[in-house]
């Protein structure tokens, strides 16, 4: 069987030597990462296994349903939530985290870090006026207190789901490099927090309950002290992702980072006013609240809206040439669906088109456009998110195929709606030939 392979190449060799060491150990102790193949640090490159291109937030987004995930998702959540206690509390024996980092833990001073990265990469833009030095006593407190939490465990750090690849029907993780030591709940409380990820709450506690069942069989957990301190952790993380968001979005004007805003602030309301917090941190409480309100919201939103991504989606007839991009880009994608099968062959067909049900039937039975369609997507997103990261304004994807009538109509209405459901993006769609003859054909 013919397998492929990731060529990773980074010039900062503090980092790959951090990853290929941590790979190697992870293996040893039987979890789930990427295999490595093959390492030249010394030209900055190293061979991984491919684990395709499915991520657990790509999954969580294509099966769920009214807000709600499918079972199957659930499913891969209590994967990764075992696998995760197992990469902390064995992954870390053994391993010198010494040798990477500095600070070795997540200490108190690098909670203080995150909680100023929130304060002036995202609080300071909201306008919202507050007391420096009576934040700053609620952010002492607040680090002072969870310092206390055992430090002895491997915290990922960054463990969402975005570095959860889905590969054979089990869990793999990547992007771990940063990890060094800290406290079990964190990396419990940045899956579960995800704000893009939008989890309910009632699976959160279920989540977080499994979790703790599989922790405790490895290592002796006092229930009641994690549960308590896990909504801290959630506020600390959920105050360090706002940052990035400030920082990464309003700053930097990526538009990914902006559109998950609305998401982080949603998490942060349901802390301040669900959670009876074991520690008094009434002025922080204030603040946050304030910054929640309606007019903190609505300094965010103009920016929101200022640089959204424009995709225009066409249905062509070759014999009509590749439609032209007026919105001075230049360039986007034409794909050619001319070797899919084409119901337009077939008498029943030819006064119909790639919306009629029909012909629809004939495409699900018929032809292989689903995985055509499929694939499509996996090249686009790429594309989609890299421009709206980049602040770009126009993306234009363009489907051909003899007359514009089946396979191109269908390949494009399924692409716009796809695009529509997952990015706060503008999506014109367009189809030039139906559009021409009013859909008389």
């Amino acid at each position: 069987m013919q397998k492929t392979a990731l060529a990773a190449f980074n010039r900062v060799k503090k980092e790959n030597k951090t990853f290929v060491d941590y790979t190697q150990h992870f293996l040893k102790k039987g979890i789930n990462v990427p295999e490595l193949y093959a390492q030249n640090l010394e030209q900055d490159i190293y061979l991984l296994e491919d684990l395709g291109d499915l991520t657990l937030l790509q999954y969580l987004e294509s099966e769920c349903k009214d807000g709600i995930p499918s079972e199957a998702t659930v499913a891969y959540y209590k994967k990764a939530l075992s696998a995760l206690a197992l990469m902390q509390i064995e992954g870390i024996q053994d391993l010198n985290v010494e040798e990477y980092h500095t600070p070795v833990s997540f200490n108190e001073q690098a909670m203080l870090w995150d909680l100023n990265y929130f304060k002036y990469c995202f609080l300071k833009t909201t306008k919202v006026e507050f007391d420096e030095a009576a934040l700053e006593k609620d952010f002492q407190k607040l680090t002072n207190y969870l310092g206390q939490e055992s430090q002895s465990f491997f915290m990922f750090r960054d463990f969402q789901a975005r570095n959860i690849m889905l590969y054979k029907e089990s869990v793999y993780f990547i992007d771990y490099q940063g990890g060094k030591k800290g406290p079990l709940q964190y990396d419990v409380v940045s899956l579960l927090f995800q704000a893009k990820a939008n989890l309910p709450n009632e699976l959160r506690q279920e989540l977080l309950e499994y979790y703790i069942q599989e922790a405790a069989a490895l290592t002796s957990i006092d229930q009641e002290k994690f549960k308590a301190n896990f909504y801290l952790f959630a506020l600390l993380r959920t105050l360090q992702v706002l940052g990035a968001y400030g920082f990464k979005g309003l700053y930097e004007q990526k538009e990914h980072f902006i559109a998950s805003i609305p998401f982080a602030l949603k998490n942060l309301s349901w802390l301040l006013n669900e959670v009876a917090f074991p520690i008094d941190l009434s002025y922080l409480k204030q603040v946050l609240l304030t910054v929640i309100d309606k007019e903190s919201k609505k300094t965010i939103a103009p920016i929101q809206k200022a640089k959204q991504l424009t995709i225009q989606v066409k249905s062509f007839s070759y014999k009509g040439g590749i439609p032209e991009d007026n919105s001075g880009n230049g360039g986007g994608f034409v794909f050619d669906c001319r070797f899919i099968h084409n119901p337009g062959r077939y008498q029943p067909y030819k006064k119909l088109t790639g919306r009629d049900q029909e012909v629809i039937d004939f495409f699900e039975t018929k032809s292989t456009i689903h995985h055509f369609v499929e694939q499509v997507k996996v090249i686009v997103e790429e594309a989609v998110e890299n421009y709206m990261e980049r602040g770009f304004a126009n993306l234009c994807i363009n489907f051909g195929c003899t007359g514009g009538q089946h396979r191109s109509v269908f390949s494009a209405d399924s692409i716009a709606q796809h695009l529509e459901e997952k990015y706060a993006v503008k999506v014109i769609l367009h189809h030039r030939e139906q559009e021409r003859k009013n859909w008389i054909n």
